[in-house]
């Protein structure tokens, strides 16, 4: 049970399940319209699809259980379930193991980033700009939901602090990609005339050159190598 119970730690949509039926036992559509009014959906990703199959997999290790079936005038019989202790001694690891360890999450940003000099750098800066244009409309459009959630609930600022983070992450992303296309622009970021020379050499000149001339670690080539260093 303790190695299932790790594997699912990597869905969200199990914890904040479980977060849910902590407060009061409910039956799955309530769980996901809960989530969904309270705005939850765009922190933790909600497939209705996979929900029962979250649902029926917390069940099965113990942490939910079914306290009651209830039907409403013509509608389907809906299942109550109810959190266990286990449920909640799960729910309070997983959610303190979030909170005070850090963990590597591969955005596609940073993997872009990574990459960036597969492109030329004129065209990487006008991206730039591109993306600080983006978010500037995703900023403008985040604070305004923000606005509206927050007036119309009259939630204190505790039941909205993943959407203060949110922000907080857009605006450092801007920021960053402003100062960097700008270093691109300017010829201030450390490397540029490396990557300029590259290009006006021909992208078919061979890998891009290090200072001082350095060469790049030697590739591994080796399929058990390439096991032993991952």
């Amino acid at each position: 049970m303790a190695d299932m119970a790790r594997r699912r730690r990597s869905n969200p949509l199990a914890l904040a399940i479980l977060a849910t039926l902590f407060e009061e036992p409910r039956h799955p559509y309530d769980v996901a319209a809960t989530l969904k009014y309270r705005h939850k959906h765009e922190s933790i990703r909600l497939n209705y699809g996979s929900l029962y199959n979250v649902v029926d997999a917390l069940e099965h290790d113990g942490f939910i259980e079914a306290k009651e079936t209830v039907r409403e005038g013509r509608r389907p019989e809906r299942t109550i379930y109810a959190i266990t202790e286990a449920g909640v001694r799960e729910l309070t690891d997983w959610l303190s193991e979030l909170i005070s360890i850090p963990q590597k999450e591969y955005l596609q940003f940073e993997a872009a980033l990574s990459l960036l000099p597969a492109l030329p750098p004129e065209d990487a800066a006008s991206l730039l700009e591109q993306r600080v244009e983006a978010l500037d409309v995703e900023l403008a459009r985040f604070r305004a939901e923000r606005t509206v959630f927050r007036d119309e609930l009259g939630l204190p600022r505790l039941y909205a602090l993943e959407a203060e983070y949110n922000e907080a992450l857009l605006v450092a992303e801007r920021s960053f990609a402003a100062e960097l296309a700008a270093e691109i622009r300017t010829g201030t970021l450390d490397g540029i005339d490396l990557w300029e020379h590259w290009y006006a050499a021909g992208s078919e000149s061979g890998p891009l050159p290090l200072p001082n001339g350095r060469t790049a670690p030697r590739p591994v080539t080796d399929e058990r190598e390439l096991r032993s260093s991952s």
